[in-house]
């Protein structure tokens, strides 16, 4: 089943605060997740936006876990620590 995943930027200071909504089989999960500057150049390079990162990283989880494994508020450089491939994979996915 595809989820829909909804990014929606909340703050924008020193890097951004996101609230995403995910949608799957019924059932929503909400998470609210903070970006830095420093991890959206290193993560993104840039290439694209700040919210569409944040998507393509919640397809990454989302293929690796149920949405309701995942935490309802982190930091995205923190799925590196959970996930080695992270980085390499995202990178990929933009």
């Amino acid at each position: 089943m595809i989820a829909s995943i909804e990014v929606k930027r909340l703050e924008h200071d020193n890097g951004y605060t996101f609230q995403v909504t995910v949608r799957e089989g019924g059932e929503t999960s909400h998470h609210r997740v903070v970006l830095r500057g420093a991890d959206y150049e290193r993560l993104a390079s840039s290439k694209t936006s700040p919210e569409t990162l944040v998507a393509e990283s919640f397809r990454f989880l989302l293929a690796r876990e149920p949405k309701e494994a995942i935490l309802g508020s982190f930091d995205l450089s923190a799925i590196g620590r959970y996930f080695p491939e992270y980085t390499r994979e995202i990178a990929r996915l933009l």
